[in-house]
């Protein structure tokens, strides 16, 4: 009884603070990301930003030619301090005070500048060290802001998923106990204060392919007619993943006591293409996920998720281009809407004013189905190589045996012959295990057999 209490004080709140969020429009962005060589200048991008009729643009910098680019495009605008720069802030208002003046105040009167991120994903990608500096940092940024009269600014930091100990159901969202009370309880209540966003990236096709076999692709591109997952905790029935995941994030704020905090998701999308082995990364998929989020954001009246329903979710959907120097698996350089060249991968309207029917038809939504190999990527440098072909070799049943010296395949007597061999090896022994063809970024699956004369390369069944 006190659950169902609880749950219905909070709809009847969260109906209320509804009411606070209404003039934030749900019609998406864009992430502008620049982690690639072969991109157009910023002029060009922008333009091919508007194009794709986006609400706002988020930067990962304050690149000063891409803010410049943005004057008078009536873009609502998101920067970033760089995660090398928080640890610092933290402690020094002054150093806090130049780098706004520097970064923000000569763009802010002609680039709607309207977010200012404090780094990106500090939790998952820095050391415990760095964490309690995160909402400090924020704290100066602000102060600094307001010291410049730059009033229409919001502050904020992205989190990923992984900031939850527990996500299911959805009712059950809790924050991890190393970071729940030293680290979110007060970043929410400086967003409370502040009257700011939980930033917030969400991934259902991590989550789907993570466990493909018990979560339903359908449910993850928000395609599902007739599945359905019903929360046991609260009743709310939920028709996609994506209302999953973000609804659990609003309970965990809940738990500590911020029920209030609106979400912005910061980064959201589906990969249009990856590794050999990465099931369901291709053009059908992203543009089906995309498309139907776009649906959803910009629905009127507002839909929201079943735990805040009628709340607008702003949004930024990642990301304008396929990015070739992005690090990690192949699905990380196939987030873009466009390639580099500015043509669009596939259609997308981000105004959600264009009906399905006029998109042309999308390709099917093919996985590879064979024999795969594990190898050396094309640019791998060969010392990192040589350290992952006598990690493959420790690895013991015999993986490495065909390459000793008078063996088989000890010829090519070369670093990269014997890596190729011992990653095809170490997969097809250890993939059932959880083994995977990837050795930090230095090994790439392919479908062409590198075997040689008597020499066989062992192969995965994909």
């Amino acid at each position: 009884m006190a659950t169902i209490i609880t749950v219905s004080l909070l709809i009847i709140s969260l109906s209320f603070f509804s009411i606070s969020s209404a003039k934030i429009s749900g019609q998406p962005g864009i992430n502008y990301g620049q982690l690639g060589n072969n991109l157009p200048p910023p002029k060009t991008s922008i333009n091919l930003i508007k194009s794709l009729k986006a609400k706002r643009v988020k930067i990962y910098d304050t690149n000063p030619l891409i803010l410049k680019s943005l004057e008078n495009t009536n873009l609502q605008v998101s920067i970033m301090v760089p995660n090398e720069l928080v640890s610092k802030i933290s402690t020094n208002q002054t150093l806090s005070d130049q780098w706004v003046q520097s970064n923000v105040a000569p763009f802010y009167h002609k680039t709607l500048i309207r977010y200012l991120l404090v780094g990106n994903e500090l939790i998952s990608s820095t050391s415990p060290d760095t964490w309690h500096h995160i909402v400090p940092a924020m704290q100066r940024i602000k102060t600094s802001l307001t010291t410049f009269r730059l009033h229409k600014v919001k502050v904020g930091t992205p989190c990923a998923m992984d900031v939850l100990e527990s996500s299911f159901p959805p009712s059950n969202g809790t924050f991890r106990n190393d970071i729940a009370f030293r680290v979110m309880k007060p970043m929410l209540k400086f967003l409370s204060k502040t009257k700011s966003f939980f930033f917030l990236d969400v991934y259902p096709f991590f989550a789907w392919s993570s466990d493909p076999k018990n979560i339903d692709l359908n449910y993850a591109l928000f395609e599902s007619k007739n599945i359905t997952v019903t929360d046991s905790g609260t009743g709310l029935v939920y028709h996609n993943l994506f209302d999953q995941m973000v609804d659990a994030v609003y309970f965990a704020m809940n738990r500590i006591g911020y029920p209030d905090i609106r979400i912005f998701i910061a980064e959201t999308g589906w990969p249009n293409g990856g590794n050999l082995d990465q099931i369901g990364a291709n053009v059908h998929n992203a543009a089906t996920y995309n498309r139907n989020f776009v649906k959803k954001v910009t629905k009127k009246p507002t839909v929201g998720t079943p735990a805040r329903p009628g709340w607008s979710l702003p949004s930024f959907i990642f990301a304008l281009f396929n990015e070739n120097l992005k690090p990690g698996l192949g699905t990380e350089r196939h987030f873009g809407l466009l390639y580099p060249n500015g043509s669009g991968i596939y259609e997308i309207d981000l105004s959600g004013k264009t009906p399905e029917s006029e998109f042309p038809a999308l390709p099917p939504a093919e996985d590879y189905k064979g024999k795969a190999w594990c190898v050396v990527a094309e640019g791998a440098n060969v010392t990192l190589v040589a350290a992952a072909l006598s990690y493959a070799c420790s690895q013991g049943n015999g993986t490495c045996d065909p390459i000793q010296r008078g063996q088989l395949c000890f010829e090519p007597n070369s670093v990269v012959g014997h890596a190729n061999y011992a990653f095809s090896s170490y997969w097809a022994q250890f993939r059932s295990i959880g083994g995977t063809c990837y050795f930090n970024g230095l090994a790439e699956a392919t479908s062409k057999d590198p075997s040689y004369g008597s020499c066989k390369f062992p192969s995965v069944i994909l």
